[in-house]
C-alpha cells in the first residue's frame, strides 16, 4: 500500500530492521517503511505474528526472523542472517519492549530486572551490535529507540518509566559518539496510541478515559507513529540525531483538555483570576 505522506521511493534500496514488528506500532512502522521502497526485516520472539506482517507487505519487501533481543547470541545470529542476505542495515527501529502495571512498592527485584533487561539492555544490545557490524563500517545509518511519554512517568509503571528514561540517556550519548561516523540516533517517545492490543485488551470506558487525558482528546493512530518513524528514517531525520522526539498529542505538556472540566463559566470559557485595575 502506498504511503499517504511520502514519496514511494524515499527509502529505495535501503534495509530496515524492526524489532517487535509482529503487532501494533512496530507492524505499522514496518508496513510504512516497506511502502517507501525499503526491504524490511521484522524480528520478535514469535514467528506467527511476524509472518502476518510479512503477508501484509508487497511480496518480496519484507522478511521475518525470530530473535529475543535480551539474548546477545540470538541477536548476533539474526544479524548474521540479515547481513548475509542484504550486506547492510540502514535503519534500526528498536520498538520491542514491555512492562506490566503494578504499584511501585509491589514490584519485585526480579520484576524490575526483567523490565530493565528487556527495555534497556535489549535496546543497548541491538544498538551496539548493529552499529559495530553494519552502520559504523558503512558510514551511515539511523537508529530510532522507542521510549514513552509522558516523561514525568506513568503511575503503576515505575520500572518502565525508569527504563525508558535510561534509553533516552543512552540515545543521547550514542548520538554524540557515533555522529562523526555518520550514524544518527534518535529517541521516539510515544504517548497513548489506538493499537489493536489497547482496543481489545481493555474495556471501552478505560480506553475513553485514557483518551481524555490527551489534550488533543483522542488516541494517536498507528499511521501517525509510522509516519514519524519514516520521517526519522529519511534524510530529514539526520538533523534530529540526539533528540527525543515526542509524539503524544501534547500529553507530555498538560494533563487533559483545556479548559479543565468544571473550570468554565456559563459561556464555556475558562475561568480566570479577577485582577484589580
Amino acid at each position: 500500500m502506498a504511503s499517504k505522506i511520502f514519496a514511494p521511493d524515499l527509502l529505495a534500496g535501503q534495509v530496515a530492521l524492526v524489532s517487535g514488528g509482529g503487532s501494533g506500532l512496530g507492524r505499522a512502522a514496518a508496513l510504512e517503511l516497506a511502502s517507501l521502497g525499503a526491504h524490511v526485516v521484522v524480528c520478535g520472539r514469535r514467528l506467527e505474528p511476524l509472518e502476518e506482517t510479512v503477508a501484509r507487505c508487497e511480496e518480496g519487501c519484507c522478511s521475518a526472523l525470530t530473535c529475543d533481543i535480551r539474548e546477545r547470541g540470538q541477536v548476533a545470529d539474526m544479524l548474521d542472517a540479515v547481513l548475509e542476505r542484504h550486506c547492510r542495515i540502514d535503519v534500526l527501529l528498536n520498538n520491542a519492549g514491555g512492562q506490566y502495571m503494578a504499584p511501585a512498592e509491589s514490584i519485585s527485584p526480579k520484576g524490575f530486572r526483567t523490565v530493565a533487561r528487556l527495555n534497556v539492555e535489549g535496546t543497548q544490545t541491538m544498538c551496539q551490535e548493529v552499529a559495530e557490524r553494519a552502520m559504523l563500517g558503512q558510514g551511515s545509518g539511523t537508529i530510532v529507540n522507542v521510549t514513552l511519554s509522558p516523561h514525568n512517568g506513568l503511575a503503576g509503571m515505575a520500572h518502565s518509566s525508569s527504563a525508558r528514561a535510561a534509553v533516552e540517556g543512552l540515545t543521547k550519548q550514542l548520538a554524540a559518539e557515533w555522529g562523526p561516523s555518520g550514524v544518527a540516533v534518535v529517541a521516539l517517545a510515544a504517548g497513548h496510541f489506538a493499537t489493536e492490543t489497547l482496543m481489545t485488551k481493555y474495556p471501552k470506558v478505560i480506553v475513553d478515559g485514557v483518551a481524555r487525558t490527551v489534550p488533543l482528546q483522542r488516541l494517536g493512530s498507528e499511521e501517525e507513529f509510522a509516519w514519524t518513524v519514516a520521517l526519522l528514517a529519511s534524510p530529514a531525520g539526520a538533523a534530529l540525531s540526539g533528540s527525543v522526539v515526542t509524539i503524544d498529542g501534547a500529553r507530555d505538556n498538560n494533563f487533559g483538555p483545556w479548559p479543565p472540566p468544571g473550570a468554565t463559566d456559563d459561556q464555556g470559557s475558562p475561568v480566570s483570576e479577577q485582577r484589580r485595575g
